[in-house]
């Protein structure tokens, strides 16, 4: 059993839910209970549950009052908790993403490189280095919230937010990076883009990444070569 797994609390959110938290901060340990006790309760759901969110920390179970009470849905995850094993060491899924890094594609590269003081080349030689893991999917269908950015490079979200940012673009907020798989509203340094749909709806499943995988960038120079001779995952 891993070590965050003695250290879950459950607690109400509002009249139809219960969050299990194991802990405030972003790391290995915390992420495997968090997958653990989410795949044992999509195998085994607690009665009148309807449905399931993975966080960073958190695993959020929504629940119909008509069907249980918070007290007896609380007995129920209490005992999934007690009951969670580490999870196997089997290989995670790398997927590779190409990234065509600056100019249009990324207008905030040369902000987070004056900021952190680094050249534009030094950011992407950075950014592009480590191999990422997948802790969530969220904000829109797909966003993975990736950990693993070195502070090097961390920068603050902009403090005035895009209303519209293309499909594929490639962020970073904080000590966290991401990619945009809608175009949507967001706040994050926009530091490339990849031609890459990561949000399909017309397949199963309808992401291509899941939490868990891992994610590694390779900087491409245009959209042709980023897709030459690559099979969409």
């Amino acid at each position: 059993m891993s070590p965050s797994h003695h250290f879950a609390e459950i607690i109400p959110l509002g009249d139809s839910a219960a969050v299990v938290r194991f802990g405030d901060s972003i790391d290995l340990s915390t992420h495997q209970s968090v997958r653990a006790l989410y795949d044992s309760l999509s195998t085994s759901p607690p009665r009148g549950s309807l449905e399931l969110v993975p966080a960073y920390a958190t695993v959020t179970v929504y629940y119909d009052p008509l069907k249980c009470t918070f007290e007896e849905i609380r007995r129920d995850l209490r005992r999934a908790v007690e009951l969670l094993e580490t999870l196997p060491d089997s290989p995670p899924e790398t997927v590779e993403i190409p990234v065509c890094y600056g100019g249009d594609f990324g207008p905030d590269l040369e902000s987070v490189a004056e900021f952190n003081r680094l050249s534009c080349d030094e950011v992407i030689q950075i950014h592009s280095s480590p191999v990422y893991l997948v802790y969530m999917l969220g904000f829109t269908p797909g966003f993975p919230y990736l950990g693993g950015l070195s502070e090097r490079i961390a920068t603050p979200r902009r403090t005035s937010p895009r209303l519209q940012i293309p499909a594929g673009s490639v962020g970073i907020a904080g000590n966290q990076t991401g990619i945009y798989p809608l175009e949507t509203p967001g706040g994050w340094q926009l530091i490339g883009r990849t031609p890459l749909a990561l949000f399909r709806p017309d397949r199963s499943p309808p992401t291509i990444l899941r939490a868990g995988d891992q994610v590694r960038f390779r900087p491409v120079k245009t959209f042709s070569e980023a897709l030459d001779g690559m099979q969409t995952p």
